[in-house]
């Protein structure tokens, strides 16, 4: 792996649950966009204790050594990398907050982060929308747009629908489905009507 000969990535043995106790010990608050962000046990680990560990049959993930790659990539390009959404304009990455992401994962052979951004690339996707829960992550992504050298598509991260108490409707929270209303006889207008959003609105 190009990423591997480079030192950007490195193998780590944590549990989740000792994550959260390395956590707990340093008084950080379990803070980010979808889990506690990881306090980089693993990165000193030298390479003798790396292989110990293998050969023992520890399960890994691969994690991106996020202060090196980031400082690689600005020192390639000459400063900040940039990519652009729609709705907020031109963004200066800046994915540090995201700490050490796991590009792959001990039960797979990768992870969201990686396959998203490969899976854009060979398809030739130039627009990506989803969902501005995702935001974040898109620094992320440009970052390994950069690393990968990938080309860069434009973003539109739309606002959220949510419920009546403002939990975004997902399949997690067995949240109402729009097969359900189709079901139930809504029409499309009925539905965009339910949403708040005026119809040909862009969000």
């Amino acid at each position: 792996m190009a990423l591997q000969a480079r030192g950007l990535i490195y193998p780590c043995f944590c549990t989740r649950k000792e994550i959260a106790a390395e956590i707990a010990r340093a008084g950080a608050a379990p803070h980010g966009p979808a889990e506690a962000v990881y306090p980089g046990t693993c990165r000193t680990l030298d390479a003798a204790a790396r292989a110990a560990r293998r050969a023992a049959g520890v399960p890994f993930a691969l994690r991106l050594d996020m202060a090196r790659a980031l400082a690689e990539a600005e020192s390639a390009q000459g400063g900040p990398l940039t990519w652009h959404d729609r709705a907020r304009g031109t963004q200066l990455c800046d994915p540090r907050p995201q700490g050490d992401v796991v590009l792959a994962r001990k039960d797979l052979g990768t992870s969201y982060h990686l396959a998203v951004v490969a899976d854009d690339a060979a398809q030739g996707v130039t627009l990506v929308t989803r969902g501005a829960d995702l935001f974040e992550a898109s620094h992320v992504h440009r970052l390994l747009q950069h690393l990968l050298g990938l080309p860069v598509p434009q973003y539109h991260h739309h606002r959220l629908v949510t419920d009546d108490g403002g939990q975004r409707l997902a399949k997690r929270s067995n949240a109402l489905a729009l097969r359900t209303l189709r079901e139930a006889g809504r029409s499309p207008a009925e539905v965009i009507a339910m949403t708040g959003i005026e119809e040909g609105t862009t969000v």
